[in-house]
């Protein structure tokens, strides 16, 4: 069990890092989908890693992260929404 969660604190760790790497190179645009995902996981990685090991700040720290990144993912959802309507009703 230590090596599994050992394992996904780690991955946590570099999807964190990969995405920060891929905004900082503007590889990737940071107010989108796929960054909001990439942290999400990350964090959701860490905050799991972290719990285990009863690291409680990171714990915290990685569960508002991961709080801030459904967040944006919802509203990146709503507001995608009405384009996608309005061009149904146009039909």
């Amino acid at each position: 069990m230590d090596l599994l969660l050992d394992a996904l604190g780690w991955l946590g760790a570099a999807l964190l890092l990969a995405g920060y790497a891929l905004v900082s190179s503007s590889r990737l645009s940071g107010d989108g989908v796929a960054y909001q995902l990439i942290n999400l996981a990350g964090s959701v990685g860490l905050m799991i890693n972290s719990a285990y090991y009863a690291a409680w700040p990171s714990a915290a720290l990685n569960l508002i992260w991961a709080a801030i990144g459904v967040t944006a993912l919802i509203k990146l959802a709503r507001a995608a929404l009405p384009r996608t309507a309005g061009r149904q009703s146009s039909s």
